[in-house]
């Protein structure tokens, strides 16, 4: 006998046709849960991924904390505390690499609707769990098995930082951020069996053409400004305007520095 009341249907069916699935397109949606809190939504070919807002995506608080990663960074402590080490199985691997793909779908998601703040949140979770695991096992291929995925998720992390930055008009730490990012990935594959992939990761060569559409887009500085009005004279032969805008890009300089 099923415990649904008769009026109620769990088809699925009315949902998704009124938020039908596009291919080539992540739609992403929040919505007002039962219980008052936000929830994220993603659209998917064969139906919906639902996931909190904050907290392990789906809800659940495995031997009461937040995540499995949580759980297992708790008593690796405690190992350290008694001189003990802490090796992580492989059913336990496995179960932190399942738990980071919610994660994975829930920052793609976030980024979707411009949560960068969300975005950086999840993706140094992953990150961590990835230095997690490699610290804990000595079987290099349980490594790997994440950290393959740290190149992407660093890009990630990078675009939602410079993102943030660039909504506050910082060009020039957003491209700093840009650069750290890449020298990130490019340290990674150097450090790592395959240092040959540095020349051709589509991570780096993302964030490279990025910093080179931000730089393209940055306002000019007052003092870059002067400098090339300053060029600008002197190809005219104002020599006259261009002493007195090398006087006063001087002064500007002696400010800066006071």
């Amino acid at each position: 006998m099923s415990d649904v009341p008769a009026t109620m249907s769990l088809d699925l069916n009315t949902i998704l046709k009124d938020w039908p699935h596009e291919n080539g397109n992540v739609k992403v949606r929040k919505i007002a849960g039962l219980d008052g809190r936000e929830k994220l939504q993603l659209r998917v070919d064969l139906g919906v991924l639902q996931m909190e807002m904050i907290g392990r995506p789906d809800g659940q608080r495995p031997h009461n904390c937040e995540s499995l990663l949580e759980y297992h960074q708790r008593r690796a402590i405690r190992a350290a505390e008694k001189g003990e080490d802490y090796e992580l199985t492989p059913e336990e691997c496995a179960e932190l690499q399942q738990e980071g793909i919610q994660y994975y779908h829930r920052y793609l998601s976030l980024f979707q609707i411009n949560d960068f703040t969300g975005v950086v949140r999840d993706t140094q979770r992953n990150l961590d769990l990835f230095t997690f695991v490699t610290e804990h096992t000595d079987r290099d291929e349980l490594s790997w098995s994440l950290q393959q995925f740290r190149p992407y998720v660093l890009m990630m992390n990078t675009r939602a930082k410079a993102s943030i930055l660039l909504a506050q008009g910082k060009f020039g730490e957003a491209m700093s951020e840009i650069e750290r990012g890449r020298d990130a990935i490019a340290e990674f594959f150097q450090h790592s069996n395959f240092p040959e992939l540095v020349s051709k990761s589509s991570e780096i060569a993302f964030l490279d053409e990025w910093l080179e559409e931000v730089k393209a887009k940055r306002p000019l500085s007052k003092l870059e400004v002067m400098q090339r009005e300053m060029e600008t004279a002197i190809g005219k032969e104002l020599y006259e305007r261009a002493a007195e805008l090398r006087d006063a890009i001087k002064l500007l300089k002696a400010q800066k520095l006071t």
